[in-house]
């Protein structure tokens, strides 16, 4: 991916990148989760939760020492917000950081972090200061830093090809040049961060709907019943008709996302929306491509008992589709507004 100039798709040539948009990188999530969602995720954690957030929100040492190795792939970058007691709860981190002279001690675990043994660099949520939400802040950790450890989560029901895994972090010394924006703002970057990786887990779920589109398709062609292809049935096409429709809105809730991040235009609700839609309905489509592949859509001979097994993880990681649905709720009532932030992020720049 690197070598295609995919992990640093959508930035200026300036700082290594493709110099192409952010619907490019929605059409290579697509593409890459149409294969696997393995590969799409890369994208999502190394691209979109890492790369963009250090783009957005890091300085220029940053921006040199971490974000253009990453843009030509000499460097993979993740993001650690989750931990064993809390996921959705991000204003109950216990991980802590504190700050000694020049550098700050960190200490913690998080779980559930994508290319957890493969990242060299780490960007981690920690508490700094007093509880709830004001007190998180962000670092840029290094593999190699002493005191960083990690390991591989096994026995998942999808994305088995991915690594996934823990980060365990013992009194880490992080120089204070690694807070990546300022003290409390740990809060405010992971949400801008996650605008960009729901952004590419909502391009991947469209490639997994054409997948199972595609799969179910050529297997009503083949399979015979009653005498003709059981594409012929109503029934049948019924359920495609379902995926089509999927496919079709599920893209253009993504593209219009990608319309405005290449704009420059705040896009939490509308990514929210495109996350929570795409997903469900790859969810649907891989469930009604093994309904139609009957039996042998329950084995391992036809690729979309995978699909659903891959897809089931999209509706839960990167906030789960409930919370989704409360997004949408506090926008549609007022509650939620877009505030103004200290660093948008980057109109898109060739």
């Amino acid at each position: 991916m690197g070598k295609m100039g995919l992990l640093g798709i959508c930035f200026p040539e300036k700082y290594g990148g493709a110099g192409m948009d952010y619907l490019a990188l929605a059409i290579a999530c697509e593409e890459l989760e149409r294969g696997d969602i393995s590969l799409r995720t890369v994208l999502s954690v190394h691209v979109a939760l890492t790369s963009c957030t250090i783009y957005q929100w890091g300085d220029d040492k940053q921006k040199e020492k971490y974000f253009v190795p990453q843009n030509h792939g000499k460097m993979i970058g993740t993001t650690a917000m989750t931990e064993p007691s809390c996921g959705s709860d991000v204003a109950n981190i216990t991980t802590r950081a504190e700050k000694q002279g020049s550098h700050y001690i960190v200490s913690g675990q998080k779980t559930w972090i994508s290319l957890a043994e493969i990242a060299d660099n780490f960007l981690v949520l920690a508490r700094t200061g007093e509880s709830g939400y004001k007190g998180l802040s962000l670092f840029i950790i290094e593999r190699d830093f002493p005191g960083v450890t990690t390991t591989s989560l096994h026995h998942k029901l999808g994305t088995r090809a991915g690594n996934t895994g823990e980060l365990f972090l013992d009194k880490v010394e992080v120089p204070e040049d690694n807070l990546l924006g300022y003290e409390g703002e740990g809060f405010k970057i992971c949400m801008s961060a996650l605008d960009n990786g729901r952004f590419t887990v909502a391009a991947g779920a469209v490639g997994t709907i054409k997948a199972a589109l595609e799969a179910s398709v050529r297997y009503s062609h083949e399979r015979k019943a009653f005498g003709q292809e059981i594409g012929r049935f109503q029934l049948i096409q019924e359920h495609l008709a379902h995926m089509q429709a999927a496919y079709d809105a599920s893209q253009l809730l993504v593209y219009k996302v990608a319309w405005m991040k290449n704009q420059g235009k705040r896009n939490t609700r509308e990514t929210s929306m495109a996350k929570w839609f795409a997903t469900t309905h790859a969810l649907d489509a891989a469930n009604r491509a093994i309904q139609i592949h009957g039996a042998y859509g329950y084995t391992s001979d036809y690729p979309v008992e995978r699909l659903w097994r891959n897809v089931r993880g999209a509706c839960i990681y990167e906030g789960t589709n409930e919370i989704q649905k409360l997004i949408q709720g506090s926008y549609v009532m007022g509650y939620r507004k877009y505030k103004p932030l200290r660093c948008e992020m980057p109109r898109y720049e060739p």
